[in-house]
């Protein structure tokens, strides 16, 4: 992996550029100060990863990463910065990571070992892929019918980036059980705890794989594959029990004939 660090204090820049040394086999090939000398360097040359401070001149990294969202091929970007009141719109970015100053050596190591997770899993094309027990994405295609396929194919990306505190948790897709709106914010129910995203339950709904999560309510979204129990209610409409969670979903009277017809009942 080739990475930029974006750094105008020269102490955490050099500390930073050790930390990625020390613990991974990611390749800083520049070390930048300012904003629009970024746009000048990526116009020339590409990068896997831009670790970005946010308080840097001429074009803050906020407004850097904005540009930086607009590209074709675009790095992975990993915050970094001494304020907390940026996560919330670091994920809106869909940020890798939002990393706070002072640096943390352990926090900083784990991140490097899920970036570099992340980018192989992303750069490794779907029929190499052969791991427990599974066939090739090649092979389960042959088997499925052609409208199957392409509704798989229009959804290959299984990650989504989940806030909680000023930390970004990328996660799998699947580690997903349900979320829920409530006011301004969605709630999102997964296996490793509670998010609260910024967002309203609509625009996540939008981001998730469209072939697992079903917004069965107006207020929920249900993982399919994570439906362990359906209890008919009333109004001829259903409760949904989940895997691992004692809450229950229910399947609003509008969203039942649809539910039906995905789950065959």
């Amino acid at each position: 992996m080739r990475a930029l660090i974006v750094e105008d204090e020269i102490l955490a820049s050099e500390e930073l550029n050790y930390l990625i040394h020390e613990h991974s086999q990611i390749e800083v090939v520049d070390r930048l100060e300012d904003g629009l000398d970024v746009l000048k360097f990526l116009q020339d040359q590409e990068v896997d990863v831009i670790f970005l401070d946010i308080n840097i001149p001429s074009l803050d990294g906020m407004m850097l990463a904005h540009h930086i969202g607009k590209f074709a091929t675009k790095p992975y970007i990993v915050f970094t910065t001494a304020y907390k009141d940026h996560a919330a719109e670091a994920f809106e970015l869909e940020a890798f990571d939002y990393i706070l100053k002072p640096y943390d050596e352990k926090r900083i190591a784990a991140m490097l070992h899920k970036l570099e997770m992340a980018f192989k899993r992303d750069h490794t094309p779907m029929e190499q892929h052969v791991e427990d027990g599974q066939a090739t994405a090649a092979d389960e295609s042959a088997a499925m019918p052609g409208e199957l396929i392409r509704d798989m194919n229009s959804h290959t990306d299984r990650r989504i980036n989940l806030l909680r505190n000023d930390n970004i948790i990328v996660t799998d897709t699947a580690d997903i059980y349900y979320a829920e709106a409530q006011e301004k914010v969605t709630k999102v129910y997964t296996k490793n705890g509670e998010f609260t995203m910024p967002v309203s339950i609509s625009d996540f709904h939008s981001r998730l794989p469209q072939d697992t999560f079903f917004r069965c309510h107006r207020s929920y979204v249900v993982n399919l594959s994570q439906i362990r129990e359906i209890v008919p209610w009333f109004n001829n409409t259903y409760l949904l029990r989940l895997r691992d969670l004692e809450a229950e979903v229910p399947v609003s009277r509008g969203k039942v004939k649809e539910f039906r017809q995905l789950m065959r009942i």
